[in-house]
């Protein structure tokens, strides 16, 4: 009588070492230079996967060449994806600013500069001209003066870290006024007045959610206050029955009572250095004209609608600013060598280039227009040639995304792609697990690819992803 062991099927798996020894490894390994020990590593993992379907009986193997098979099929597809977790995709959803994908995608000359930067040695703290120690923000501060009309600039790793910064550093156990209205949370359940509160600020709520009033926020004023802060709602909006005080409107306020030592501090959030508003799109408040309107430091990050790194940008008065530069937070929070590269050349664009709307992916992808999009999904529709697959132009709308312009659409078509025998989860399933993969959107039971954020040389890629769609079985 055979043992357990017998007659399991899983005596069919074969060991590591003689799948590492299959012509398709072996093939696959050489052509993309994959190290020893990584191969080793995807074969051990997909190994164990099979091994538990089998102790489960969820599968079913009958001898070695079957197990072998099962193997090869399940490792060769993940080995033809990066050997890294963070990828390059294809965004095909029409979200500019897409949080989870990454938000704004570089300039070719922020990209390239990084990358210089990067693999050389720097001046990131040297001054060539003196021959001695400088100061690493040096690359930005000008140009960001020159961009914003600001007085004086620094920057720290994000937005959030900023407005913790600004606080921490000027009103740590003393007041803080701000509309509740204002309280916004942002993306990953980080609120406004969780951030206050941890920076050692106190929290003075004035005002209601629809409405505060001038005088909510001058009642409000003590021996304790030592900032007014403004939060601009990137991420919704409030209409109807609202009143709101802008910053101009404070600082005349001030003056008047004579509370010339409080800050007015704007958290402008996107921030912008394009005049989107005069083109028509969104109200988004431009840099240079909150810091006309009064306030005294303003906030605002660098992979939103300025269209370049990561980064939080704190800039105005050069008092209160070189206060910032000699806090200890400022070694805490400061920038690596490669992002300040990128915002430097992303920011030269916006002072120096020709054309940014040309030059910036951002700006170019905001202010492409319905007819604009109409032509170029026609023309992309008519590149293909498919058979069991449809692909039709339909009416849509896209969306600026990071929680910016949450009121506006921005009108173009949309590229519905049906397979015959497929639901619109399968589609999206094979879009998404292609080795770059892509990534569109669902709505109403059907599958949608928007151009608009798909640029030539992606395209190109797409195409041969909807044709191998096209040639896959029927379910």
């Amino acid at each position: 009588m055979k043992n357990k062991k017998e007659t399991s099927p899983l005596r069919y798996l074969p060991p590591v070492h003689e799948i590492l020894q299959h012509e398709n490894i072996q093939s696959i390994s050489r052509e993309k230079s994959f190290p020893y020990r990584y191969v080793k590593k995807i074969i051990q993992q997909e190994l164990l996967k099979v091994r538990k379907a089998l102790e489960q009986e969820r599968i079913t193997i009958t001898s070695r060449e079957e197990a072998v098979d099962q193997l090869i099929q399940q490792i060769l597809p993940v080995l033809e994806n990066s050997i890294y977790n963070l990828r390059p995709l294809v965004n095909a959803t029409g979200t500019v600013l897409h949080t989870n994908l990454g938000r704004a995608r570089l300039s070719r000359s922020a990209a390239e500069h990084a990358v210089n930067i990067a693999t050389s040695y720097s001046n990131l703290e040297y001054d060539l001209e003196e021959g001695k120690r400088g100061s690493r923000l040096a690359s930005v501060e000008g140009l960001l003066a020159e961009a914003s009309g600001t007085e004086a600039a620094m920057v720290v790793n994000n937005n959030a870290a900023a407005v913790y910064f600004v606080l921490a550093a000027f009103a740590k156990h003393k007041e803080v006024i701000v509309s509740r209205g204002e309280l916004v949370e942002i993306g990953g359940s980080f609120r406004v007045s969780s951030i206050m509160e941890e920076s050692g600020a106190s929290l003075v709520e004035v005002g209601t959610t629809n409405k505060t009033r001038l005088s909510d926020y001058t009642q409000a004023i003590s021996e304790h206050t030592s900032m007014i802060m403004k939060v601009h709602t990137s991420n919704f909006s409030v209409v109807g029955f609202t009143e709101s005080v802008s910053s101009k409107e404070l600082k005349g306020a001030l003056k008047k009572e004579n509370q010339r030592d409080i800050i007015l501090f704007d958290d402008l959030g996107s921030g912008s250095l394009f005049p989107y508003e005069k083109e028509g799109i969104g109200e988004e408040p431009l840099i240079r004209d909150a810091l006309n309107n009064g306030a005294d430091l303003i906030s605002f990050s660098g992979d939103k609608l300025l269209g370049g790194p990561q980064a939080g940008v704190i800039a105005g008065r050069r008092d209160l600013i070189s206060k910032l530069k000699k806090h200890q937070l400022a070694r805490v929070l400061r920038l690596d060598k490669m992002t300040l590269a990128a915002l430097e050349a992303t920011l030269f664009d916006y002072v120096y280039g020709d054309d940014v709307k040309e030059s910036n992916p951002t700006v170019r992808d905001i202010m492409k227009n319905e007819q604009y999009m109409m032509k170029v999904t026609e023309n992309r529709i008519a590149q293909l040639a498919l058979e069991e697959v449809s692909a039709e132009m339909e009416p849509s709308f896209s969306k600026v995304g990071g929680g910016t312009m949450p009121l506006v659409n921005l009108p173009g078509p949309v590229m519905k792609i049906r397979k015959r025998g497929w639901n619109a989860e399968a589609v999206e399933v094979f879009f998404r697990t292609q080795p770059s993969p892509v990534i569109g959107r669902i709505k109403q039971n059907d599958y949608y690819l928007d151009m608009r954020t798909v640029n030539e040389e992606e395209w190109d890629y797409l195409k041969t992803v909807i044709n191998q769609l096209d040639k896959e079985e029927i379910q």
